[in-house]
């Protein structure tokens, strides 16, 4: 990769990832690096009989519940 393209992509990361970047500010500053993905606990309603199946179909398989409907919200918004 040409010195050009190197730039080029390494502005892109920070771009999509400016809290891993500001997260290396604060280590830089305390010596303390924090967190840098924070989640919110949601409350909502759906179908009894969907969420029950959803449950069942989750653990059959090891999947975290929560990581599955992120996943589904990221690609209904047309997100990585």
């Amino acid at each position: 990769m040409a010195p050009r393209k190197y730039l080029k992509y390494a502005l892109n990361i920070i771009k999509e990832h400016p809290q891993v970047f500001e997260a290396l500010a604060e280590y830089d500053r305390t010596g303390k690096l924090p967190k840098t993905i924070y989640r919110e606990r949601l409350n909502i309603t759906i179908d009894n009989t969907l969420l029950r199946k959803f449950k069942q179909y989750a653990r059959e398989r090891g999947l975290n519940m929560s990581r599955v409907i992120e996943k589904h919200i990221k690609e209904e918004m047309g997100l990585k």
